[in-house]
């Protein structure tokens, strides 16, 4: 069924239940394995601490036979430092493996929605929900096997004593032996304590798995918010190439000539003698170029009706490229032209192409000049074609010798 958690939780949405307290662990493990380490630990420390105490009484009584303030001082010294650095010792022990096994377990983490306050959790719903849900059994029946596991341990412990105790058997020997067996007892419960919190945390991982699976919707409903909305996606492309045409519009008020289709296609060009080749200010088919024109006709831009050339430069290039090499030549008689009309006053308005509607060079299409690598080239009307060289020599025709 569609809302079946049958997919796994993602980096996202396990990074969410972290936030949330979503971890697998389990408090009881670190303290079982303490408890088993300290069963190991105890005895040598203890057997050392009775040299020592020996030691302790052995100098007690000979200061009395001598008794003063800096001899007691000095004894109390010494097996206070004792006793703190063997339970310092054993403690910071205890403490560093027991943080270890819990990081171990999780991580460290802050589960910071945990700390906001939620009414919800005053639900009285909630509250049975979790005092007769599955992991309330589950808690139940963890006390209930440890109950089990110590009551038998320990009754194995106290009837393996009772006879020794009983019988004829020196009072050290007895503690010895006694000692022996209750840190077995400890042992073996802790072992045991070891193998159910080890289960727990099993159960711990299985319970926080399941609740943090999600259903095939909310993976895709994530991807969607990953990588945006194709809908989303689309609008905003949408925009910025409204925004790319208003900027191209405006651009063609700053050029010095538009060619023309002369109802198809515009291109719009600017020629700068600091930069050499014109350069591709605006272009466009259809309703882009009646807006070019319209534009240019406002800002008293020429248009010239070229219909082989515009449609030349609008396959050959983009916004902000230069023309291609292949055109300077006819792009310069145009310029020309341009140019002298201005000088006359009479700039603005519509123009046949003085060049004719004669045939061009074969040009590369734009996406082919990107790729191309850029190589000098001299232009058709020999090394440099500038519009003020081709206004003294409209023809095009190389001069003699040349």
């Amino acid at each position: 069924m569609a809302g079946e958690k049958t997919e796994k939780a993602t980096p996202k949405k396990r990074k969410e239940s972290r936030k949330e307290g979503q971890v697998a662990r389990t408090a009881e493990l670190g303290g079982w394995i303490s408890l088993f380490l300290v069963t190991l630990a105890l005895p040598p420390a203890l057997r050392h601490q009775a040299d020592s105490i020996t030691g302790l009484m052995s100098r007690c009584l000979r200061a009395l036979e001598d008794p003063s303030v800096e001899v007691a001082a000095a004894l109390f010294r010494d097996g206070g430092m004792a006793a703190f650095l063997t339970l310092v010792a054993l403690g910071s022990t205890v403490l560093l493996l027991s943080t270890a096994i819990t990081l171990a377990q999780g991580g460290f983490y802050v589960a910071s929605k945990m700390m906001k306050p939620d009414l919800g959790k005053l639900s009285l719903l909630k509250g049975a929900k979790r005092m007769f849900g599955p992991q309330a059994w589950w808690e139940l029946a963890k006390m209930l096997i440890k109950t089990v596991l110590v009551t038998g341990l320990v009754y194995q412990t106290v009837s393996t004593l009772i006879p020794m105790i009983g019988g004829l058997v020196p009072l050290t020997a007895a503690i010895e032996v006694g000692s022996d067996h209750a840190f077995a007892m400890l042992r073996n419960v802790a072992l045991a304590g070891v193998a159910m919190g080890a289960l727990d945390y099993l159960m711990a991982r299985r319970r926080i798995t399941k609740a943090t699976n999600m259903t095939k919707q909310e993976v895709k409903d994530e991807h969607k918010q990953a990588e945006g909305d194709p809908m989303l996606k689309g609008q905003i492309r949408s925009r910025q190439l409204a925004n790319a045409r208003n900027r191209m519009i405006a651009d063609v008020m700053e050029s010095d000539v538009v060619l023309v289709n002369p109802t198809h296609v515009a291109v719009a060009l600017r020629y700068q003698p600091e930069r050499g080749a014109p350069v591709v200010v605006a272009r466009g088919a259809g309703a882009v170029a009646a807006r070019i024109r319209e534009v240019a006709t406002d800002a008293g831009v020429p248009l010239v009706q070229d219909v082989p050339l515009a449609r030349a430069l609008y396959r050959s290039t983009e916004v902000g490229m230069e023309i291609p090499t292949e055109l300077f030549a006819a792009v310069a008689h145009v310029l020309a032209f341009v140019i002298s009309r201005r000088h006359r006053g009479s700039y603005a308005g519509t123009h046949r192409s003085p060049r004719g509607e004669g045939p061009l060079p074969d040009v590369p299409h734009a996406g082919a000049r990107r790729r191309r690598t850029p190589t000098a080239s001299a232009s058709p009307t020999g090394p440099t074609a500038t519009p003020t060289a081709v206004a003294a020599n409209p023809s095009g025709a190389l001069p003699a010798g040349r």
